[in-house]
């Protein structure tokens, strides 16, 4: 019968009961002496009061219905497009007040992405940005290419490839092409004005906001800026593109003329086209003079090693040598390839072809090809790593 009475008291004072006989036990366990009895009843007066408005508020007003849970859990998922267990744990722990749990989402995001900073990330985007005589390309890496396809990844990528149009390099006064590290843009100010990311921030707080709002590893990797001169023009093309600006696999080149009269049209339109070529057939070399001393004699020594093999007198391997010699410069030398859309065309044919039109001599003054993730299976990622180019 008592339990029957007691079932038909409001939950907040059998709750209350249970923690005043505990605290009986406990905390007022060393009131012994006389003249104590007011300030015990006071007290528990107050305790009671303060624990009667904990328990209304914990089991009224911070716990909205289901509808509601769910509505505020799609709100904070569309501000802040983190993944939703996090969404529905820090709403949880902030007692469904959005705004604080916006605020847990961030710190909890920047600690995961700490966390997750030394995990391999090979996916990502090259995002490109260009002005008058100028290109500036980089690497943003992640861990899936599902990330990669996000459109917060993909504007922070391509803000970042606008970033990189300011970073100049203090040793080099000609005009070319070189490279930089991602310390070079992590202090750069950015003013972000997407809707899931806005307001002045850093570069590398950025990066860490997006880690933080992906859940991945996502990290500037590296840079590239080439110019030309004000005769000259620079081409990209990027290769299985999401969008204007932003691809996997980019060529590069700057053409350069002698006459500054020349025809800007004619001469991007030839660059766009060998920009592509550079991305489908890998050059690593712009002519046979800047083949390494240490390739060449690499692959000589594979060709002889090959041409040994047949049996053949010595002035016959040596003639072998030299012919496949020839192959393997019209398969990493830029100036000795065929044009890819048009073997019966080759690279100098193009070029002669366009002086002709421009009617001023055109050369191509520097290039270079890059592809995300290229190298960081064997070795994680590095600025100095090798990339097809020339200079």
């Amino acid at each position: 019968m008592a339990f029957f009475r007691n079932a038909k008291r409001p939950l907040g004072i059998l709750l209350y009961n249970t923690r005043l006989s505990t605290c009986s036990e406990h905390a007022f366990s060393t009131w012994a002496t006389k003249g104590t009895s007011f300030a015990r009843s006071t007290d528990t007066k107050a305790s009671k009061t303060a624990y009667l408005y904990w328990v209304s508020r914990r089991f009224s007003s911070q716990a909205p219905s289901s509808a509601e849970q769910m509505h505020l859990i799609k709100q904070l998922r569309e501000r802040t497009s983190a993944p939703i267990k996090d969404v529905k744990a820090s709403l949880v722990d902030c007692n469904w007040d959005i705004e604080a749990a916006q605020k847990d989402l961030r710190k909890r995001g920047k600690v995961l992405a700490m966390k997750k900073s030394s995990r391999t990330a090979a996916e990502g985007l090259l995002a490109l940005a260009q002005n008058e005589g100028k290109a500036a390309i980089i690497e943003l890496n992640c861990e899936t290419d599902f990330v990669a396809r996000n459109e917060i990844f993909e504007y922070l990528a391509l803000t970042l490839a606008k970033q990189a149009l300011l970073v100049e390099n203090s040793s080099q006064q000609a005009p070319g092409v070189f490279s930089f590290g991602p310390e070079c843009l992590e202090h750069f100010k950015l003013n972000l004005e997407h809707p899931k990311m806005s307001g002045e921030t850093t570069v590398q707080n950025a990066v860490t906001e997006v880690a933080a709002m992906m859940g991945e590893n996502v990290k500037l990797r590296r840079g590239f800026v080439m110019s030309t001169s004000l005769q000259g023009v620079v081409s990209a093309y990027l290769h299985r593109s999401p969008q204007p600006g932003l691809g996997r696999i980019a060529g590069i080149l700057s053409l350069e003329v002698e006459n500054g009269n020349s025809q800007l049209d004619a001469l991007q339109k030839v660059g766009s086209e060998l920009a592509m070529h550079i991305v489908a057939t890998k050059p690593l070399f712009l002519t046979k003079e800047f083949v390494t001393s240490d390739a060449l004699n690499n692959e000589r020594e594979v060709l002889r090693s090959q041409a040994e093999s047949t049996g053949k007198s010595q002035m016959a391997i040596e003639k072998m040598v030299e012919g496949r010699l020839r192959k393997y410069f019209e398969e990493v030398v830029l100036m000795e390839q065929k044009y890819f859309l048009n073997d019966s065309l080759s690279i100098k044919t193009i070029l002669d072809n366009l002086s002709k039109e421009v009617g001023s001599l055109v050369k191509i003054g520097n290039f270079f090809r890059m592809e995300v993730g290229e190298g960081i299976q064997r070795l994680e990622a590095s600025v100095d790593e090798p990339v097809a180019q020339a200079v």
